[in-house]
């Protein structure tokens, strides 16, 4: 009785975090649905909750190492990784990096993109959480979690605040990397 209540509480909690999130049409072209979690950052119940549910889904996960996914991703990257006392790794775009990076390439739903990571931030044998807001097609994070893997990560897991299931992102990444974990579905 007591875990169903918790279970109920923690959907009500992933309710209200959905509802602050604002819908915008055709941005950033026509066609696309954007999903702007920059509403919920401006509601503090819903930032903190989202924070929290994020840490709980996973506190037992075996990692030493949180992979923040350049931009929206390291608005949660940064407080799991404080909060699980774990080394945090920023994915960034290009020019952003100022030391030696290695690059993985990779495919939008609306365009191509490169990921950059610091050579030496990742070691071998290193376990990593990859974090970011949203998953549709799934290349912003595969292209991290494959980087990471070049850099001689052997375990990655993947938590994402968003999860579009009908784009497929969400189970290439299961397929390649196990569970993926995500809060909120459109």
């Amino acid at each position: 009785m007591l875990l169903m209540r918790i279970m109920r509480a923690i959907y009500m909690k992933i309710e209200q975090i959905k509802e602050t999130i604002t819908i915008v049409k055709d941005y950033p072209i026509k066609g696309i649905v954007f999903k702007d979690i920059t509403t919920l950052l401006e509601h503090p119940e819903a930032f903190k909750s989202t924070v929290d549910i994020m840490i709980d889904k996973v506190k037992d996960l075996d990692f030493n190492r949180v992979v923040g996914v350049e931009s929206r991703g390291f608005f949660w990257s940064g407080s799991i990784a404080y909060a699980l006392s774990k080394s945090y790794v920023l994915a960034r775009k290009p020019g952003k990096l100022p030391r030696k990076a290695a690059e993985k390439h990779f495919t939008l739903e609306y365009g191509t993109n490169t990921v950059h990571i610091h050579e030496d931030a990742i070691k071998k044998g290193d376990r990593v959480l990859v974090v970011d807001d949203l998953i549709a097609t799934g290349g912003t994070a595969m292209a991290t979690a494959e980087l990471c893997q070049e850099l001689g990560a052997t375990e990655v897991h993947i938590i994402a605040l968003i999860d579009l299931p009908k784009l497929g992102g969400s189970k290439k990444l299961a397929d390649k990397f196990g569970e993926v974990i995500t809060l909120i579905d459109y």
